[in-house]
């Protein structure tokens, strides 16, 4: 039996559904993360499991037991929000333990129970402080460790790095994934970010006008995406996508997607790329990762499937560790990824290098991957 069980729930507010019969579970100790774009209703489902929004249908359950009708304070469940909501005029210390304090837990148990949570946060030479000498990613430690020092059942998350800037984010990604190693809780955790989903999941949720579009764990929403959403959405810069025909030719199936110039490129369909044979004639979206296509001497050795492409280069972005390179394929603009010194520029014909292990198709008019 899973430790987070969620069945059929569902939200309206008056007449507008905003969860529209969402299923999920989650194994105890495990490290789910809702992500979608704004306004996907992955906020509203932390919610409801916190208790602040009662459910429309549906059930939850924690531990086999079901939630739905038990007030916050009885769900030992501990959340951090994005705005960190600490007490101004306490310390470090009186913030972490004001929860324990309500509830009459003694002062030694207090104490031991701050030093250790401190200890595990890198705070413990911040206890005396206020929140205003701290930092944004210090506030946020505090945050933390006033949900840590509960113990709860779950961890729930609600985008607790969205105010922070972009080095502190990842500093801060690394103290989270340290801390689910290190404790063992059970963590639920909303962000649109997908470069956190991916580097803090054991299984990512991905959600769209309060539909589950694909659950998984970050290897299967990244590889094998179940719709054109999910492909589009998850990957920075996200997956190619190119208009393409399925045809016959010498015997073998292959795809033709156009060029910059209106003329045909041409890919074998490997066996790996759909669940079944693809029609002559259908036309399809193909899919491949920026990584996938890269220049020659940069391409997977192992892979069984690398075919080169000539194509014109139409922007060149170097971005430190790689270079982006952008071309024109299928009706779309097309991000291959290179090494840093790969020997590119703007206006040349270079050989591109596809790995098609790694690509996949999709149905235009259901967006499915077949």
């Amino acid at each position: 039996m899973a430790f987070l069980e969620i069945s059929g729930l569902k939200k309206r507010f008056g007449a507008v559904e905003i969860l529209k019969g969402i299923d999920l579970d989650l194994d105890e100790g495990g490290f789910l993360v809702l992500v979608g774009p704004s306004g996907c209703g992955k906020s509203t489902l932390l919610n409801t499991i916190a208790g602040l929004e009662t459910i429309s249908e549906g059930e939850i359950r924690v531990d086999g037991k079901s939630i739905n009708n038990l007030h916050p304070s009885q769900r030992d469940i501990a959340m951090v929000f994005q705005s960190y909501a600490l007490y101004p005029n306490m310390t470090v210390a009186g913030n972490i333990s004001f929860g324990m304090e309500m509830r009459g837990v003694p002062k030694a148990e207090r104490e031991k129970a701050i030093a250790q949570v401190a200890k595990t946060l890198q705070i413990s030479h911040l206890l005396n402080r206020r929140p205003s000498q701290l930092s944004g990613g210090q506030r946020q430690r505090v945050a933390m460790g006033r949900a840590l020092v509960r113990d709860p059942k779950l961890f729930l998350f609600d985008e607790p790095l969205s105010n922070l800037d972009a080095k502190l984010r990842v500093d801060m990604r690394i103290e989270i994934k340290r801390l689910h190693a290190t404790t063992g809780k059970t963590i639920v955790y909303v962000t649109h970010d997908q470069i956190e989903a991916m580097t803090l999941a054991t299984k990512i949720a991905v959600l769209k006008e309060g539909e589950i579009q694909q659950v998984g764990t970050p290897s299967e929403i990244y590889n094998r995406p179940n719709n054109l959403f999910v492909a589009d959405f998850m990957g920075s810069p996200a997956m190619n996508l190119m208009q393409a025909k399925v045809a016959g030719e010498n015997g073998r199936t292959v795809l033709k997607i156009a060029n910059a110039a209106g003329a045909d490129i041409t890919l074998p369909v490997p066996t790996t790329i759909a669940s079944e044979p693809l029609a002559i004639g259908r036309d399809i979206i193909f899919g491949i990762r920026p990584e996938a296509i890269t220049d020659h001497d940069s391409a997977d050795r192992h892979s069984k499937a690398i075919e080169m492409v000539d194509a014109r280069v139409d922007v060149v972005e170097p971005a430190g560790a790689d270079t982006f390179v952008v071309t024109h394929l299928g009706g779309k603009e097309v991000t291959a990824r290179m090494r840093s010194d790969a020997d590119v520029a703007a206006g040349q014909v270079l050989p591109f290098a596809f790995n098609l292990d790694k690509a996949v198709v999709f149905d235009p008019a259901t967006s499915k991957r077949l």
